[in-house]
């Protein structure tokens, strides 16, 4: 992709042919168990200070893509506070922090280990208050491949988002946001930087993700596209 903006702004979305395709990825990953575990806020506290930015990543990235919408919390932290301390006042806080607006792991795990150090100050008693079930800090290895689609024009890309999978769409969408260090993704980045089609790129980076499925923010963003398309 283009590192500077294109000053040429396409009168459609066929019209403009990118100087750079659109390379289509997806991501596998290989998960393993640390040798951290958790049976209290506590433990949790210093295990989360301590664990590998790779732990961070799969308790909140990808725990976001392996079950939004099938549990009530879409990170693991959230979710154990919940089903394992029964403490939903500290889960919907730890849950309430929105991924989206991190560019680097360690400004996340600050803001989870602020909240737990904020909840501990007010219940002190609760640090060593033992949980149903221990939480077992996991992390995993990304495995990105090249996949054969790429996109010149902005009905190249069209076609191909029908058939991208779910693994490849959050992979461009909310996890480049860490790679790129940038408040976009992977999708905007190209509608501006090679279509010029700066106000499609705003709108496709203001699909939330947390009140859509991958299906549905994917359809939100075809929507849009097509919209493009039909000027």
């Amino acid at each position: 992709m283009a590192n500077q903006l294109s000053s040429e702004v396409a009168p459609a979305g066929e019209a403009k042919r990118a100087e750079h395709a659109f390379q289509f990825f997806t991501a596998a990953y290989l998960t393993r168990i640390c040798g951290q575990m958790a049976t209290n806020l506590g433990e949790l506290r210093e295990a989360l200070e301590a664990c590998s930015d790779a732990s961070i990543f799969y308790h909140t990235f990808q725990s976001q893509e392996r079950y939004h919408f099938l549990t009530e919390f879409s990170n693991d932290f959230a979710q154990w506070i919940l089903a394992g301390l029964n403490r939903p006042e500290l889960a919907e806080r730890l849950a309430a922090i929105d991924i989206r607006g991190y560019l680097t792991l360690s400004d996340l795990r600050s803001d989870l280990l602020r909240a737990l150090d904020d909840f501990g100050k007010v219940h002190p008693e609760e640090a060593r208050r033992r949980a149903f079930e221990p939480f077992h800090f996991k992390e995993s290895i990304q495995v990105t491949v090249p996949l054969s689609e790429e996109a010149w024009t902005l009905a190249d890309f069209r076609r191909w988002l029908d058939r991208l999978s779910n693994a490849s769409f959050h992979f461009h969408f909310l996890e480049s946001r860490l790679r790129l260090h940038l408040r976009t993704n992977d999708f905007s980045l190209w509608f501006e930087n090679e279509l010029g089609l700066s106000a499609l790129a705003k709108r496709a980076n203001d699909i939330d993700i947390y009140t859509n499925t991958v299906e549905g923010a994917k359809a939100k963003l075809a929507a849009l596209i097509d919209r493009e398309l039909a000027k």
